[in-house]
């Protein structure tokens, strides 16, 4: 393993994930980057097509819903879409007991075994379902729990799901469709688990292109350096350039948090904000939020990174503007 100059590494960083202008098209991304993460916090546009927008521009998302459902290319997995031919490596991870998490999933629905055999009998019978399309089922009554409150349902089909019993199969709205898995997923192997372990970690690495490793910054062996075009994007907190704070403080000095749940008087920036990615810098900091009614994307804050010289950000906020259907900016 190759440790590289900080320089180095910030160019590797930035084209592994397609972030210097070289992405072609929603499924070859999601390859590259190995998942996308699901949120549903659409302050500026939900995390999935936010990440999306940074590295193809104002991309149509309605074919992450083609290749979800239709072509069945990408399957949903614990809030993470993924390429369907990762299933045999997913397959490992829903089976998996190593996990104090695997253990009490297993125990719950062991406790529970009546109530999970007529949510898959409901399934079986008369799926694809929303969770509330079983619930009306008179068969069973809601009831409250201190863990679960009334929403035994939702935890029964959360639990499945990661079991690998139950798939997401669709979405009306932001409600999630439900079937069995075994009518969903396609036929394949299982990998081993420490055989999923691996190939998962190598993947992450691959897409990445540089791992902070004992404090030191590691290059994929299959990683390339080259300039890295002076592009202006906005990032999500979610994007995998900036997911890991401590790799981003070492590779840029750039520390970032989220403070959505930190008193309004007590942020350092904002609410919801975006890193600021030029080239192979990240040089600052903004803060848009979509007035989805008045159809505005308003600009509430805008910091620059200490040495870095502010750039021109009309192009990006109109990429934006355009791409999350905004009829004006106010800056």
């Amino acid at each position: 393993m190759r440790e590289v100059p900080v320089e180095e590494a910030r160019r590797i960083a930035v084209r592994a994930q397609g972030l210097d202008g070289s992405a072609r098209g929603v499924l070859a991304t999601v390859r590259r980057l190995g998942f996308l993460q699901l949120d549903p916090i659409s302050t500026v546009a939900p995390p999935q097509h936010l990440v999306l927008w940074s590295r193809l521009g104002p991309v149509d998302t309605t074919e992450l819903e083609r290749l979800l459902w239709k072509e069945r290319k990408l399957v949903e997995w614990d809030a993470f879409l993924y390429p369907i031919e990762d299933l045999p490596m997913l397959k490992a991870f829903m089976r998996r007991r190593d996990r104090p998490l695997d253990l009490r999933i297993i125990g719950w629905l062991k406790e529970h075994a009546a109530y999970r055999r007529y949510v898959l009998k409901e399934l079986r019978e008369r799926g694809p379902l929303l969770s509330r399309e079983i619930e009306d089922a008179p068969s069973h009554s809601r009831e409250a729990h201190r863990w679960w409150g009334a929403r035994k349902m939702g935890l029964m089909l959360e639990c499945l799901s990661a079991r690998g019993e139950v798939a997401v199969v669709g979405r009306q709205g932001k409600q999630r469709v439900w079937d069995l898995a075994e009518r969903w997923y396609p036929e394949t192997e299982t990998l081993p688990l420490p055989k999923a372990r691996r190939l998962r970690e190598e993947k992450r690495w691959r897409s990445l292109g540089i791992r902070l490793e004992r404090g030191r910054l590691v290059v994929h062996p299959e990683a390339e350096d080259g300039a890295v075009p002076e592009r202006v994007t906005f990032l999500s907190p979610f994007d995998r350039l900036v997911h890991d704070r401590a790799r981003a403080e070492k590779l840029w000095g750039f520390r970032y948090r989220l403070e959505m749940y930190v008193p309004a008087a007590k942020r350092e920036y904002g609410y919801y904000v975006l890193p600021i990615l030029h080239g192979d810098r990240l040089a600052g900091r903004i803060e848009p939020v979509f007035d989805r009614r008045e159809k505005v994307l308003r600009v509430k804050g805008l910091w620059w990174e200490p040495g870095e010289k502010p750039v021109d950000l009309d192009e990006p906020l109109a990429s934006l503007a355009g791409f999350l259907g905004a009829e004006r900016i106010e800056a």
